[in-house]
């Protein structure tokens, strides 16, 4: 078994559950593949890999040692009030299958929480895991670039290999762009391996013209860096070189990034968020009785009349109501509050980019209530934020001598 530990303690096989629990988010709904993959297989895929995450967490931490927090406490109660919300089947039986599918997410992080001890490893999981996903959408690209950026979403890249729609590739590579820079801010990462990520990164961020995931990478790294700006040199300097950079990019290409940042899109289309506040409105006016207010109609596919909701808060809203919100909000909260109250360090501005990012996101993107990359976004941050498990003792404690009565002495010269 000691064969199977990385520097930290944790086995190899973490890592692949936590690939496992990504393939599970990526979802079965998006662009056309240029192999048509129907969604049942899919499905199927994703839906495995979860099963697959949960058995194999199982078998690495079959005495169930768990370590518990506000976060999978808050996470645990999320789930329970889903299957109280989706127990009278106002939103049919799927709603009871994605509750199972919220059950065995829920329990795999519970196992894996056993090796969250406030260290990077998750951070550079998730990275690798991320950008095996994009080399998928890189590799599409070069394949056919006609299927990876079809007319039907404006030219926008999406995923020609697995359907991925242009906002999940954003935030894939926002996340690890992110994360790569304060790696290597902390001198964890070499400069080649971090442009090796951060490049390709940024280059697949702006072919999707998502805004979302481009103002939470930078708001977000402000915010990441701004908690290092005391303490680290580093920081000091990629803050000070990268407001001299915005500042010549806002002079000098202001045009370009205003047309990059407008898509095309009319001023009207623009300002309702390109028909979701349509979609909000429509939401927040339907009638609802007390109980669908407070306890929402039960988990369902992120959907208002037939048009994508597109607001975690509201998504939340709908499907387990003002109680999930109140969930929601106080994820954020206990998140936030306890890396507030951590001393600076980089673990701390992972954590503080990842909570960022995931608040910004919300408001133009749903997952917060159900499994989902966002929540999978917020566990590392949790993890992060985990203090230090006791270090077991190298070996045993010294026994005390034992002290001989006086009485029992020999006297000198007996």
């Amino acid at each position: 078994m000691a064969r199977d530990l990385t520097h930290t303690g944790t086995p190899k096989t973490v890592e692949l559950v936590w690939g496992l629990l990504i393939l599970n988010t990526l979802g079965s709904a998006g662009a056309r593949t240029i192999i048509p993959l129907p969604r049942s297989l899919i499905q199927m895929a994703t839906m495995g890999a979860l099963v697959s995450a949960f058995a194999l967490a199982l078998v690495l931490n079959l005495r169930l040692r768990v370590r518990a927090s506000a976060f999978l406490f808050l996470l645990t109660l999320m789930l329970v009030l889903s299957v109280v919300s989706s127990a009278n089947l106002q939103s049919g039986f799927g709603a009871l299958f994605r509750c199972f599918r919220l059950a065995l997410f829920v329990g795999t992080l519970w196992l894996l929480s056993r090796w969250w001890d406030g260290s990077q490893t998750f951070v550079r999981y998730h990275i690798r895991m991320y950008f095996a996903v994009l080399a998928t959408v890189a590799a599409g690209l070069v394949v056919s670039p006609g299927a990876a950026m079809p007319d039907l979403y404006g030219g926008r890249l999406v995923g020609a290999l697995w359907p991925l729609t242009p906002p999940q590739i954003g935030q894939y590579a926002a996340v690890i762009i992110g994360l790569t820079v304060l790696l290597l801010l902390d001198r964890r990462t070499t400069g080649v391996s971090a442009a090796a990520v951060i490049v390709p990164s940024l280059v697949l961020l702006a072919l999707t013209h998502t805004r979302t995931a481009t103002l939470g990478l930078i708001i977000g790294l402000a915010l990441a860096i701004g908690s290092l700006i005391l303490t680290s040199a580093a920081a000091r300097r990629f803050f000070a070189w990268a407001v001299l950079c915005a500042t010549v990019a806002a002079v000098g290409l202001s045009s370009l990034l205003q047309a990059w940042f407008l898509r095309g899109q009319t001023q009207e289309n623009f300002s309702n968020l390109t028909g979701r506040a349509k979609v909000w409105d429509a939401l927040l006016a339907a009638p609802r009785t007390t109980t669908e207010q407070l306890f929402g109609m039960g988990l369902g596919d992120k959907s208002f009349g037939g048009l994508p909701i597109d607001n975690s808060w509201l998504a939340v809203y709908n499907e387990q109501g003002l109680a999930g919100v109140t969930i929601v909000a106080a994820v954020f909260v206990v998140l936030g509050g306890v890396a507030l109250l951590r001393p600076p360090s980089p673990a701390r501005a992972c954590a503080i980019f990842l909570i960022s990012y995931c608040a910004i996101a919300s408001y133009t993107e749903a997952g917060l209530g159900d499994a989902s990359p966002y929540l999978l976004h917020l566990t590392v941050a949790a993890s992060l934020l985990a203090a230090p498990a006791a270090a077991a003792p190298l070996s045993a404690p010294a026994v005390p001598r034992r002290r001989t009565p006086h009485w029992a002495q020999r006297s000198e010269g007996t």
